[in-house]
């Protein structure tokens, strides 16, 4: 009998031990619930559209807490009539780990649209998508929750020019996602004046503001890593997204001028 429960209270111990340990832990000053970010979308003098990140919840995953993040993009009413877009993007983020459970992409640009939806299965490495099931590496990324998981990171050391790695997987495959730092700068924009870190992510596949070229984020240099400005070339000049509201943010904006 003592011997039954000895094993019974070993096992216990066992599945304890285990759980706790099951996954990584990512120290997060960055962001929490509440937190919104608004910006203009800009090509050439006009304000074409409206973009916002937004954490509005926490919801659970496979057993694990976790943000839900929106990403929305949507054209003004008196751009509606040239090009109508009408996006939204979901990522639910392990509060602890910060990678992702689930994604989802909503896609309506004219008379394209687009709905895609992934489950990454981070216990055993696969991703089941509305287009099959795929073996993704352990804390694999999609283009949100990279995004975010950016933000957590302490950039503060890197030299101009160095790059750092990350994976992202998007329709069927997993891509490379290098980062490039670009070092410092301060920028103006509608909801303030900050010092600024400036980030070039290499983005293959399936990004959030990417259409040709290259892409530009200036995020404030703190702990927070507001993004306050998003550069984006295209095939004629740039499309550029600022900042104009901030709400709930976690930590102070201590770059702030």
């Amino acid at each position: 009998m003592k011997i039954k429960i000895f094993i019974l209270f070993a096992a216990m111990f066992l599945v304890a031990f285990t759980s706790a340990d099951e996954f990584r832990k990512v120290e997060n000053k960055a962001f929490g619930v509440g937190e919104k970010l608004t910006f203009n979308v800009n090509y050439s003098f006009a304000t074409v559209g409206i973009a916002s990140f937004s954490i509005p919840e926490i919801k659970t995953f496979s057993k694990r807490k976790c943000y839900r993040i929106k990403f929305e993009v949507n054209t003004v009413p008196s751009f509606d009539l040239f090009f109508k877009v009408r996006d939204l993007y979901e990522s639910y983020l392990d509060v602890e780990g910060i990678f992702p459970w689930r994604f989802e992409q909503h896609i309506r640009e004219g008379k394209f649209s687009r709905d895609f939806s992934a489950f990454f299965d981070q216990r055993k490495n696969k991703a089941k998508t509305t287009e099959g099931e795929y073996d993704i590496p352990k804390y694999v990324h999609d283009i949100v929750s990279a995004f975010y998981y950016v933000r957590t990171m302490d950039l503060s050391k890197m030299k101009k020019g160095e790059r750092f790695n990350l994976k992202n997987f998007y329709r069927n495959k997993t891509h490379e996602l290098d980062v490039i730092y670009h070092g410092r700068e301060t920028v103006e924009v509608p909801a303030g004046k900050f010092d600024c870190l400036i980030v070039e992510p290499l983005v293959k596949e399936g990004g959030l503001f990417k259409h040709e070229g290259n892409i530009l984020i200036w995020l404030t240099n703190d702990e927070a890593k507001v993004p306050v400005k998003v550069r984006t070339k295209i095939i004629i000049g740039y499309v550029e997204s600022e900042l104009t509201n901030y709400e709930n943010i976690k930590a102070p904006l201590k770059s702030k001028q």
